[in-house]
């Protein structure tokens, strides 16, 4: 069975795109409350499980040892725009582990926030890894390695502690069984791993509600959470959609998205987990999907049950700003 259009562009009276995808809604306890298309299907969940990843930080201690707060633990959460807050921490992470920009093993590009970027290049900068968009990411594997007494060179290799104690953790979380035969290698080198949509919600669901967890983990997953929901600009940055969704609503949605059109959330006040894939990775479908997702799961609540629907559908314009169209939630998700 092919999966359902969940998402439509329109261009004046006419449908002219459609975008298919998968979405599902799990508890802590396993328990499906939504589920739209074949969900059981194996993705890549690319940098939406980056808080699943920075769980070994915390509860090794090395956050503490380093002086994290929940600016620190954001950005390690995080797939910023390289705005200079962005590499400013990621910076002062790395250095107080003893390190520097030439430690980090991410790549380098240019910032994704275009007002920036204009101003690094008549700047006659060149782009460093601390403005990769991982790089928060990465100042918290080199600050886990360095804790542990372990070489941090080559951290970013499937073999490497940083790299197993991350898989190790995910698995915990998700019951996936994670190894080479589902294994690719994401943009920012590191090891990233296809598994079940649906497990991958239940993991984001007992993150949130801390359901099946240790006490420690799940101390290190509230954590983690609500420091991202504290600081949503360090998640991502200006203009942003997870940035936004959890401006929309303080404190009560963590918001996280991924290449690919994959996105992931949780609303800790409920314990659900949440996890999408738009078929053809459209970001713009994406996004429109999780608003529809989010809409419906805070009914209860009309004002801001209407904020995230609102959100969810963007207006089109041509280059003189004419209104052509719009990208707006389709089928079970209109």
């Amino acid at each position: 069975m092919p999966n359902p259009v969940l998402v439509e562009v329109t261009r004046g009276r006419m449908v002219e795109s459609r975008h298919r995808g998968m979405a599902v809604v799990v508890d802590g306890d396993g328990k499906v409350v939504m589920s739209l298309g074949e969900v059981e299907t194996p993705v890549f969940p690319r940098s939406a499980v980056k808080s699943m990843q920075a769980l070994p930080l915390v509860e090794t201690g090395a956050a503490d040892r380093y002086g994290f707060g929940d600016k620190e633990l954001a950005l390690s959460c995080a797939s910023h725009s390289g705005e200079p807050e962005h590499m400013r921490l990621a910076g002062d992470i790395v250095a107080r582990a003893g390190l520097s920009e030439a430690d980090f093993e991410c790549g380098r590009h240019w910032s994704f926030e275009p007002k920036v970027m204009i101003d690094q290049v008549r700047a006659g900068e060149k782009p460093d890894q601390r403005g990769n968009n991982c790089s928060g990411k990465h100042a918290g594997f080199l600050c886990l390695s360095c804790h542990a007494g372990v070489d941090h060179h080559g951290y970013v290799g499937y073999d490497h502690f940083v790299q197993a104690s991350v898989r190790d953790v995910m698995s915990d979380l998700t019951g996936a069984s994670l190894g080479h035969d589902n294994c690719g290698t994401d943009g920012c080198s590191i090891p990233t791993y296809a598994a079940p949509l649906d497990k991958i919600a239940h993991g984001f669901a007992r993150m949130a509600s801390g359901t099946g967890l240790g006490p420690e983990r799940a101390k290190a997953a509230g954590r983690l959470i609500s420091a991202c929901m504290a600081e949503p600009f360090y998640v991502a940055g200006t203009g942003r959609a997870c940035t936004a969704l959890m401006g929309i609503a303080p404190g009560r949605i963590f918001a996280k998205t991924g290449a690919e059109g994959v996105f992931c959330a949780a609303i800790p006040e409920q314990g659900l987990g949440i996890a999408l894939k738009c078929e053809d990775g459209s970001t713009r479908g994406a996004e429109a999907m999780i608003g529809a997702v989010l809409a419906k799961l805070f009914a209860d609540d009309q004002e801001l049950s209407a904020k995230l629907d609102d959100w969810s559908k963007k207006t089109l314009k041509n280059w003189n700003g004419i209104e052509v169209g719009q990208i707006r939630p389709a089928g079970e998700l209109a």
